[in-house]
């Protein structure tokens, strides 16, 4: 994701100011990081040695010399500490460990129903970690956040899952506490979808502002980006489009209690059933999408219808947000030039052209990394914080 400008920023006067602008990885000397800042050079020295003494930063390569001395430059050093990303989803589960830089190192996958409980999960996730961090050469004291993905809404300022349809067993359950009760770290846990639009930004789309991230698989859900910033809403709940209301679904129960939701007619789990037959029944999203890649003509087909439904509801959202970029990820993207070109015949028709002139829809870049590339990106944003920062060094 693209770092905040903080060039003559208040706070980059701190250390944890500092690094903010180092975290580009450009090597920079003393000198260049005055000009920068407008900071006198004793003060850059000074936050420079807090940075150093905490590993953050690492002298490179000395600059061209101009004549005099060379100068020594500074950089920011991605692998001082690692973070752990968790991806929990309803029927599976994966952990990775990524450097301060979102680089993927390791990871651990498993098939794990989201149904078993939070207890269940968590200690899954804790000895996944436990396994995977020595083979790197880094102790659990050495891992400086931890972002997790659930497939609910959540509570973000508690990392707490609020009243979860799907996750029997969670609600209102302390995720964080249960977490550093073995790993002293910040601990940030959001929904997943919100988790996808966070990865698929900060790895393939530089520069976008105001992208939709909209997940088809066994549900469906939108992730909001506006402004450059990840919208949550009020209570957690911004992006729920999967129980838009839907004209052609209008007597389709769904899963949440209501009629006619977009996601009773449109989600995997829905073309599951609706493509079953006495001879063949299909339950998972990933069904679907092994039918139409084998050429299966109705598979293909309700796969385009659901591209059209998801479009619909889509065109009230490019109406309202005006997003630059709409991408489609999720199981059912695997399946992506029949659900996507559904989504592309009914926005690009029914929106006004002004909304839609440079609109891109596309399927998901980060594809299967995006919720992984998403959590990890919590975490090094909350462990390279400011105050996290000024934390560590007893301010």
């Amino acid at each position: 994701m693209a770092l905040p400008s903080l060039q003559h920023s208040p706070v980059i006067s701190t250390a944890g100011g500092l690094l903010q602008l180092l975290r580009d990885g450009k090597p920079r000397t003393r000198a260049k990081l005055a000009q920068i800042t407008g900071l006198s050079r004793p003060t850059i020295t000074q936050r420079i040695d807090q940075l150093l003494d905490l590993g953050l930063i690492a002298p490179v390569e000395d600059a061209a010399s101009t004549g005099g001395r060379p100068s020594s430059q500074i950089a920011f050093n991605p692998r001082a500490r690692v973070v752990l990303a968790a991806d929990l989803g309803a029927l599976h589960a994966r952990v990775a460990v990524t450097d301060l830089d979102g680089e993927l190192l390791a990871e651990m996958s498993s098939p794990r129903d989201i149904a078993d409980g939070p207890e269940a999960a968590i200690e899954w996730i804790l000895r996944s970690a436990e396994d995977l961090l020595p083979g790197l050469g880094y102790a659990p004291e050495q891992v400086a956040g931890i972002g997790i993905g659930v497939p609910g809404p959540v509570e973000f300022s508690t990392g707490r899952p609020i009243n979860p349809p799907i996750m029997p067993g969670w609600d209102r359950f302390d995720i964080p506490s249960a977490i550093r009760a073995r790993i002293d770290a910040p601990v940030l846990v959001d929904n997943d979808v919100n988790i996808m639009a966070l990865g698929e930004l900060s790895t393939s789309w530089p520069g976008v502002t105001d992208l939709i991230f909209v997940k088809v698989a066994s549900g469906i859900g939108a992730g909001v980006i506006s402004g450059g910033t990840l919208r949550r809403g009020a209570n957690g709940a911004a992006g729920d489009i999967g129980h838009v209301a839907l004209a052609r679904a209008a007597d389709a129960p769904c899963p949440c209690g209501n009629r006619g939701c977009l996601e009773a007619v449109a989600s995997g789990r829905a073309l599951a059933h609706a493509l079953s037959t006495a001879e063949s029944r299909y339950h998972r999203p990933s069904e679907v999408v092994a039918l139409a890649k084998s050429g299966d003509v109705a598979a293909i087909q309700a796969i385009r219808q659901a591209g059209r439904d998801i479009g619909e509801v889509l065109t009230a959202c490019v109406s309202l947000m005006n997003p630059s970029t709409i991408v489609i990820g999720g199981t059912m993207a695997q399946a992506a030039e029949h659900l996507v070109a559904g989504v592309r015949e009914v926005v690009y028709a029914r929106s006004i052209p002004l909304s839609t002139e440079h609109l891109t829809i596309a399927p998901s870049r980060a594809a299967g990394n995006a919720a992984i590339y998403g959590a990890a990106q919590l975490a090094i944003d909350a462990a390279l914080s400011p105050d996290r920062i000024a934390a560590a060094l007893g301010g």
